[in-house]
């Protein structure tokens, strides 16, 4: 599982010219579901971990200036969008290859949980609409950008 976080000042996302999410300061996370979080046994362990660290993140500013304050601290909203491309392999040629994202129907379970999940902890969660085209706009506050995958964190279980 893989969460692209932005910190942002504000960001929204639009499908067929409707506005369907918006937030003002927060975090922008993309989330990407490969195939291997739905193909074991937990990938809802999988996905509280990643939500734990993420609303756990110490990336916004506090009085003296430094990276110590988490999304809560702050009063902070999320924008999620899913994002299968986070899976890309392009290791051959030009075109890339989505073998490891998820299925869609798997990932769409697992996103919706994640929202689920989030919103039992933050106030304002909005969402894309899954598999659906969408633009993305923000004002991304920084930039300050971090990758979390559940991979490189130890949270993959079998």
């Amino acid at each position: 599982m893989r969460f692209l976080v932005q910190r942002v000042k504000e960001a929204d996302v639009t499908v067929d010219n409707q506005v369907i999410g918006r937030i003002g300061q927060g975090f922008l996370v993309f989330a990407g579901i490969s195939a291997a979080d739905v193909e074991g046994s937990s990938p809802e362990k999988i996905a509280d971990k990643m939500v734990k660290k993420l609303l756990g993140l110490r990336i916004f500013s506090d009085e003296n200036g430094k990276t110590n304050l988490d999304l809560k601290s702050v009063g902070g909203q999320l924008l999620i969008i899913s994002q299968f491309t986070l899976y890309a392999d392009c290791r051959k040629g030009n075109r890339p290859s989505f073998v490891n994202a998820a299925p869609p129907d798997a990932a769409n379970r697992i996103y919706e949980y994640i929202l689920k999940k989030c919103r039992q902890e933050i106030p304002t969660v909005e969402s894309g609409s899954f598999g659906a085209h969408m633009n993305v706009s923000l004002v991304n506050d920084g930039p300050f950008t971090v990758i979390l995958d559940s991979n490189e964190l130890n949270l993959q279980m079998n």
